[in-house]
């Protein structure tokens, strides 16, 4: 296609101005219509998406510093956002009418002082239509694997459990947990939102069971995404992209060594995306490639007494 047979570029819906510095990340509310930005100063802004004007300003971390990511989730309720900054912390602020808390609810010091960006927990939701609406239903991860709505069936209609999820928080205790790099660069750590301790290390020395596994041959974390498989009883799975173009998929419940290993990339990683229903995925990396790919079930094999989950290697589709 020729260079002037390309469609002009969309006209913006529209243009937010107020902050003084780089904008480095931007962040929706799951619910409210309400987006979050960062910049590279430490301020975090609440923005109306209907009006289209400031709620709130806030410096969150210091200007020497900034800010690196902005996140929030409905796992974590309705009334929370997240910070990281260049300073080594994370931390946890409660929304209020005005705005945001004066303090955070929670101050993590992760001593992490590189540009990967944390990843909140995603869990997995279908599509559904409602007339000529299509309305995004979390499934559940109970211990049958069922949907929301094959557990419902019988006892409410499907209208009725749309409208419970459309009016409920899908607040989940114990699903608090942020995933990041660590303060070995080529490492992942885990951390519980609810208390501000490191749940896991990825790889994690000393398993049981788990021969020594490496990344610093890899280089350093630049991208990390945390993520619930459908039915996966609630199991936390991260997958991270790494310096040498390569990938990790981890379990938590097997700290020691990944899942698989993959090499998409011949340069770093810059970028990693779960999709909603948490079966696939896409990467971008500064080789100039973006690359779509699925992440298939695992496959349960008996061995004597003990289950070991067999999981498929991560087959691609390029982007062109």
């Amino acid at each position: 296609m020729s260079s002037k047979s390309k469609r002009p570029p969309p006209d913006p819906v529209a243009v937010l101005r107020g902050h003084r510095a780089s904008v480095t990340d931007v962040c929706f509310h799951p619910s409210r219509p309400i987006l979050f930005t960062g910049s590279s100063d430490g301020e975090l802004r609440i923005w109306d998406t209907i009006q289209h004007r400031t709620v709130s300003s806030s410096w969150v971390h210091s200007a020497a510093h900034g800010i690196i990511a902005v996140a929030c989730s409905s796992l974590l309720g309705t009334n929370k956002v997240v910070s990281q900054g260049r300073d080594g912390t994370v931390k946890c602020w409660d929304i209020e009418e005005g705005g945001l808390s004066r303090t955070p609810s929670l101050t993590i010091r992760t001593n992490a002082y590189h540009f990967c960006k944390l990843s909140l927990v995603k869990k997995p939701v279908a599509n559904a239509k409602q007339g000529k609406e299509t309305v995004d239903i979390e499934i559940s991860n109970d211990s049958r694997g069922k949907t929301a709505e094959n557990q419902l069936e019988g006892s409410k209609t499907f209208e009725d459990h749309l409208q419970d999820v459309l009016t409920e928080e899908t607040y989940v205790e114990g699903l608090q947990y942020v995933a990041m790099a660590g303060e070995q660069s080529s490492e992942v750590e885990i951390w519980d939102l609810n208390t501000g301790e490191r749940s896991v290390r990825l790889p994690q020395e000393n398993v049981v069971g788990s021969s020594s596994f490496s990344t610093k041959e890899r280089g350093m974390c630049m991208a990390v995404q945390s993520f619930l498989l459908p039915g996966s009883q609630g199991f936390l799975n991260v997958l991270a992209g790494y310096e040498d173009g390569s990938m990790l998929w981890w379990d938590i419940r097997n700290p020691g060594i990944p899942l698989t290993s993959v090499k998409f990339h011949s340069e770093p990683v810059l970028s990693l995306c779960i999709d909603g229903s948490c079966n696939g995925g896409i990467s971008g990396a500064a080789d100039d490639k973006i690359v779509i790919y699925n992440l298939d079930y695992p496959m349960v094999i008996l061995i004597g007494f003990k289950f070991i989950p067999l999981y498929l290697n991560l087959p691609l589709t390029p982007f062109s």
